[in-house]
């Protein structure tokens, strides 16, 4: 049976820092939908004699997220030679870091209660891109030398839910960082996951397989959860006929659901590190530390927790808040905290997401606005021409009564367990008030009139 087999997943995070140019050279780093092999020069592109200079942007901004994830920053880092030969790199080998990483030994806390072990963030120059056609590959070298962030996770998640949202965490805060897009569909942000199986008895001792499979570039959240499901069932089913796993790196088919064998995996040894001779050792002073722990931005545990504790919005609307809507919802409830509005009913005005027409003096100007200047003055129409208006709970009570019996198949569909019948009753009610009621008020009450 696969209960008899438990998951061991560690992740490999990587990103790209938003940055004018690309990691050692002074090429535009703007490459989405550029020309092929516009942005270049030789030294992205290899060429003997060229001669790297580190990005200190991309290196401020690793340092930014290192302390966002809790990790230690190291106060001596340096670059390292990583060796291998494929199409895609162009000098034979990728200027990383090995022994010496910008940040080690950080830690997020999951939704679950469980916290990912991270266990360094390091800096890197991207690879280019291999484009297929038929029989024929051919290679942009754009995205050569693009600056890319990998955090490293040591292999504690033993469920695939909790590693995803592992990686919707970091995405977040990287975007409330304002140091990345991480949009996923431009290949902003990659994902990989190292995959083995375990004993219940290896479980319980704390010990690990002697192998793990690596799958590599998975692209979406929901392809890192079917891909690392489709690897445990492979896995178990291997061990279980009695077969050994071998260590190698796969990548995901979604269309067969199954992980493909690529390449056997390398150990660190097979890369021949070396430091990079061209780049002199980093030294950052405790003061510079110091200077970008004062500098950071406000996280969005930060932002949570000062909406559910200072202002009473409720813990799961300012999850939705913070988490799934984001940085342009927050920007909105900052606003709305400096004009005084009450933010527990601004909450649950952006999370049930009532649409209010835009005034027709500001309708104009509204489609040259960002999505928070959008959101922002709905919620102030919303508050300046409704909330005067509100109904009190009499009138509430008597709309919900009437739509009740208007719509009685809705009531039956309730009690026989359709619990989407409950927002399609607060719809019924929302229309018919103009939105002149706290959503969530009305929706207790529809509850306690059908229960």
């Amino acid at each position: 049976m696969q209960e008899d087999y438990k998951l061991v997943l560690g992740l490999e995070i990587h990103l790209h820092p938003k940055t004018q140019n690309k990691m050692f050279c002074y090429c535009d780093a703007n490459i989405w939908q550029a020309e092929p092999n516009t942005h270049v020069c030789p030294t992205c592109l290899g060429l003997p004699g060229a001669l790297p200079v580190p990005n200190f942007e991309a290196v401020k901004k690793t340092q930014f997220l290192g302390l966002a994830l809790e990790c230690n920053l190291n106060t001596t880092s340096k670059f390292d030679r990583k060796h291998y030969f494929y199409p895609d790199l162009p000098k034979g080998y990728q200027i990383s870091q090995y022994k010496e990483p910008l940040c080690i030994n950080g830690k997020l806390a999951l939704t679950s209660g469980q916290v990912a072990d991270i266990e360094r963030i390091h800096l890197e120059e991207d690879v280019a891109k291999s484009v297929h056609e038929k029989t024929k590959t051919l290679i942009d070298f754009n995205k050569s030398g693009i600056p890319l962030v990998e955090i490293v996770t040591r292999p504690c998640f033993s469920e695939v839910e909790e590693a995803v949202d592992c990686c919707k965490k970091v995405q977040n805060i990287v975007r409330f960082l304002g140091i990345g897009d991480v949009d996923m569909e431009k290949g902003q942000m990659r994902l990989e996951a190292n995959v083995s199986i375990r004993t219940l008895e290896m479980e319980k001792k704390n010990e690990l397989g002697n192998y793990k499979v690596e799958i590599k570039n998975i692209n979406s959240f929901r392809f890192l959860e079917k891909a690392v499901k489709a690897e445990y069932a492979r896995q178990v089913e291997i061990v279980k006929s009695g077969g050994t796993v071998a260590q190698e790196n796969r990548g995901y088919d979604e269309i067969r659901n199954r992980t493909v064998a690529q390449r056997s995996k390398e150990e660190a040894r097979d890369y021949r590190y070396f430091p990079e001779p061209d780049i002199p050792p980093m030294l950052f002073e405790t003061k510079y530390i110091e200077e970008l722990r004062k500098a950071m931005p406000i996280l969005p545990e930060q932002y949570k927790k000062k909406y559910v504790t200072e202002y009473g919005v409720p813990e799961q609307i300012a999850s939705v808040l913070v988490d799934t809507l984001g940085l342009s919802y927050v920007a909105v409830l900052e606003r709305a905290i400096k004009e005084r509005y009450d933010l527990k009913k601004a909450a649950n005005f952006l999370v049930n997401k009532l649409k209010r027409q835009t005034p027709k003096t500001e309708e104009s100007s509204a489609k040259e606005l960002s999505e928070d200047a959008k959101l922002f003055l709905e919620l102030k129409n919303y508050f300046n021409t409704e909330q005067a208006d509100t109904l009190d709970q009499t009138e509430l009570q008597r709309v919900i009564k009437d739509m009740l019996v208007k719509n009685q198949k809705a009531v039956e569909d309730f009690k026989k367990g359709n619990q989407n019948s409950v927002q399609f009753l607060l719809g019924a009610v929302m229309k018919e008030t103009k939105g002149r009621v706290d959503p969530v008020e009305a929706r207790n009450l529809i509850l306690k009139e059908i229960a």
